[in-house]
């Protein structure tokens, strides 16, 4: 794909913006429906592109194999997460906070789209779908840069987005797939700051690290996930192991899978021992500090790198602390700001964590796998944020949209 193609790439997709964004939630969900029913009927051809997406790769590495794969569940899971964002309120138009002033006119705010999102990942084909299905939805057009090892599993994909689009007689390029995989088209791409108005990236730390770096766009991010589990001295015991084996090893490239486990000093003893002789049974690799290794000699001795290193891998770090206070400053000098968890049956430790762990999500008494759009009632979501700024944590439909003042008189001066 040429420079030019590029950019009249993104023109389309302004363009179509202007639709998508004053279409009725009627349009827009019979949109959705059209995509799910697209979806399922080209499911053997998804499946065969997929398939030789992962013949393709050079890399044959688990982690990665598993995040590009899609079978007959995860496409299941697909159409239910389509099912879901269909169910959800439409955000837009929705006026809050309106009130009456003293000069008497009224002041509210009104949610409006945000406009042209760039979506750029790797890997996970099932954002593709996501990720449109969440921008038409919220009214804004999307520009989905996926990356080369699934280049086509989303190109029949997009299939499915253009020919729901078409049926329902909204411009095709509400949802654009750029086909080329030339990495050098997305320099070019962080340029068109007067057709995108957010770049959303989703993969590893060095994708998300050159976008932020170079583009000209506001960009909605998370770098890693780097998620503990601290698991204090009034917690249950069986629920903190479940709780350790959930986060760790229901799935590990993901970026809400624990990376460390923190345990509290007072009851290493008594947990440390079961939840090692479970992680050995499900083949995971443990490293622990100098207190830690002396549980088993199978254990690798853990150094600085260890724990700010998001493994995406069968690898658990493990860390014994005095304190909660030394396991929130662990948390603070090596956590991501993703998600991180207490397990504990105390009322003041567990809010203590809660108002002193500065992340995108803080859990008391739950799996780190729960860090999820779909788990939190968005629908799905088009990435996690750990910015400050705008949305923060799992991005739903809300954290698609701004807001504008919107002031209702009746003949008033000032």
């Amino acid at each position: 794909m040429s420079s030019q193609s590029i950019k009249e790439l993104c023109q389309l997709t302004k363009q179509s913006f202007k639709e998508i964004s004053i279409a009725s939630s009627e349009l827009k969900n019979n949109t959705l429906q059209s995509i799910l029913k697209n979806i399922d009927l080209l499911r053997s051809e998804i499946i065969v592109a997929n398939n030789k997406d992962i013949d393709l790769l050079k890399s044959k590495d688990d982690a990665f194999v598993d995040r590009l794969t899609l079978n007959d569940e995860r496409i299941d899971g697909i159409i239910e997460s389509v099912k879901s964002v269909m169910e959800l309120e439409d955000p837009i138009g929705c006026v809050k906070n309106l009130k009456k002033m003293k000069s008497g006119i009224s002041v509210g705010q009104m949610s409006m789209p945000l406009g042209v999102i760039c979506m750029i990942y790797e890997s996970r084909p099932n954002v593709t779908i996501d990720a449109a299905v969440l921008c038409l939805k919220s009214g804004n057009s999307v520009i989905l840069r996926g990356g080369s090892e699934s280049i086509n599993t989303n190109m029949v994909l997009s299939k499915c987005l253009k020919n729901a689009l078409v049926e329902n007689k909204l411009p095709e390029n509400c949802a654009s797939l750029i086909e080329d995989a030339n990495r050098d088209l997305v320099n070019e791409l962080l340029t068109y700051d007067e057709f995108i108005d957010v770049v959303i990236p989703r993969g590893g730390k060095g994708l998300i690290e050159l976008v932020s770096k170079i583009s000209k766009i506001p960009v909605l991010k998370h770098l890693d996930g780097i998620c503990h589990v601290y698991i204090d001295e009034y917690a249950d015991l069986d629920m903190a192991h479940d709780i350790a084996m959930n986060s760790k090893t229901q799935r590990y490239g993901v970026c809400n899978a624990m990376e460390t486990l923190l345990v509290s000093q007072k009851i290493a003893d008594n947990f440390i021992p079961k939840v090692i002789s479970s992680l050995f049974e499900k083949n995971v690799e443990v490293r622990g500090c100098s207190k830690t290794v002396k549980y088993n000699q199978k254990i690798l001795k853990a150094n600085e790198e260890d724990w700010k290193t998001e493994y995406l891998s069968p690898i658990l770090s493990i860390k014994i602390v005095q304190s909660i206070d030394e396991a929130i400053n662990h948390i603070e000098a090596y956590g991501s700001g993703h998600t991180d968890s207490i397990v504990s049956s105390n009322k003041d430790q567990s809010e203590k964590f809660l108002r002193n762990v500065n992340s995108s999500s803080v859990m008391v008494n739950a799996s780190t796998r729960f860090a999820d759009g779909f788990e939190y009632g968005l629908g799905a979501e088009i990435g996690i944020s750990t910015n400050k700024l705008h949305a923060r944590g799992p991005v739903g439909l809300d954290g698609l949209t701004n807001q504008k003042y919107i002031v209702l008189g009746e003949g008033n001066t000032r």
